[in-house]
């Protein structure tokens, strides 16, 4: 069971990669305006997919299952790189999770922006992208943890999509 460690402030960030999940999907995607917990994600709109896909700089990215361990290998380093306490992480073809303490002061945006940058490097250190191209989607979601029961759900539900699977799952 996780605990709370009540002088730093627990982050569940998520960010996707380019592309994989657009406005107006079928798949759930908020926005600045569709982003406090309880209301409702944005609507399915085709034509607002259209037009995003047909905006878009270049084509989706997956994440090979060998991209996926390469950043998932990473994850540590960069925490500790960051000054943050990894509790738990998983890369999926299509975004990454990351469940952290970090001192009070520094917010999850700047942890996201932080971890975007440095996975990005690592990344590129052995797949290396055309000019212009990103690995990452705009934006992301960082919510800190304030509940012990939401704490144990994401350890769970994050540490169960591994593409590194660790012991007892």
């Amino acid at each position: 069971m996780q605990r709370l460690d009540p002088n730093r402030t627990t982050w569940h960030i998520t960010f996707g990669t380019f592309g994989t999940r657009l406005h107006g999907s079928e798949r759930p995607t908020v926005d600045r305006k569709h982003s406090r917990f309880g209301e409702p994600f944005i609507a399915t709109d085709a034509a607002r997919e259209r037009w995003q896909r047909q905006h878009m700089t270049g084509k989706p990215v997956r994440l090979t299952h060998e991209q996926r361990t390469e950043v998932e290998a990473a994850l540590p380093r960069i925490c500790e790189r960051g000054e943050w306490t990894l509790r738990t992480y998983a890369a999926d073809a299509d975004h990454v999770h990351v469940l952290c303490d970090a001192d009070r002061s520094v917010h999850g945006r700047q942890i996201r922006m932080l971890l975007k940058r440095w996975l990005t490097q690592t990344l590129d250190e052995k797949w290396p992208r055309t000019a212009g191209r990103s690995w990452w989607a705009d934006g992301g979601s960082n919510k800190a943890v304030k509940e012990q029961a939401y704490l144990n759900n994401a350890y769970r539900y994050i540490a169960k999509q591994r593409a590194t699977k660790p012991d007892g799952l």
